[in-house]
């Protein structure tokens, strides 16, 4: 019977480089690359790295005060005092108050303060959940943290049919933010 020998046996191989750690520096650079908002996308993979559990995953929901939130909400819960003294957030109030007082009628003036808190939150964590989404994308298209769905009917790359996001941090990335590098 004819025998092929393997013609890459005596071909040795260079050994495989460990891989670099990854220094805090270099998620700087990372994010500043690939985001118009470096800062705030740091805070947000710092905020996820110091909540994710064992594994590095955060989500699909998180445990608030109150009860579970899902981790997009629970994210833009945490960083909305950053933008208190923003001019947009105080156009955004003016501009609900102002709604709210043209609608206004003499029979619900009491419920007014309510409503006015109710809308301003609704409309602060609707921004502020996009801005989440934008910064995670950051993250994503800089190798730092991955994104998939989980919920109701099965796990799923893709959003939708009651799917809440989970993002998983790699290894290197958390210690490099606990400083265990």
């Amino acid at each position: 019977m004819f025998h092929q020998a393997d013609l890459f046996d005596h071909i040795k191989h260079a050994p495989q480089a460990a891989p670099r750690p990854v220094a805090l520096p270099d998620l700087v650079e990372r994010v500043s690359q690939v985001s118009k908002r470096p800062r705030y996308v740091l805070l947000i993979l710092n905020l996820i790295a110091k909540a994710a559990g064992e594994n590095g995953s955060l989500g699909p929901y998180v445990q608030s005060e109150a009860d579970h939130v899902p981790v997009r909400d629970w994210l833009c819960q945490a960083l909305a005092p950053l933008a208190n003294r923003d001019c947009r957030r105080a156009a955004m109030i003016a501009a609900v108050r102002s709604e709210l007082m043209a609608k206004a009628t003499s029979e619900n003036a009491g419920d007014m303060a309510q409503q006015q808190a109710e809308e301003i939150e609704a409309r602060i964590l609707r921004s502020g959940r996009t801005n989440v989404s934008r910064a995670v994308s950051d993250l994503v298209r800089a190798g730092l943290l991955q994104r998939h769905y989980q919920g109701y009917r099965v796990d799923h790359p893709n959003r939708g049919a009651q799917r809440e996001a989970v993002y998983t941090i790699a290894l290197d990335v958390r210690r490099a933010l606990t400083g265990s590098y």
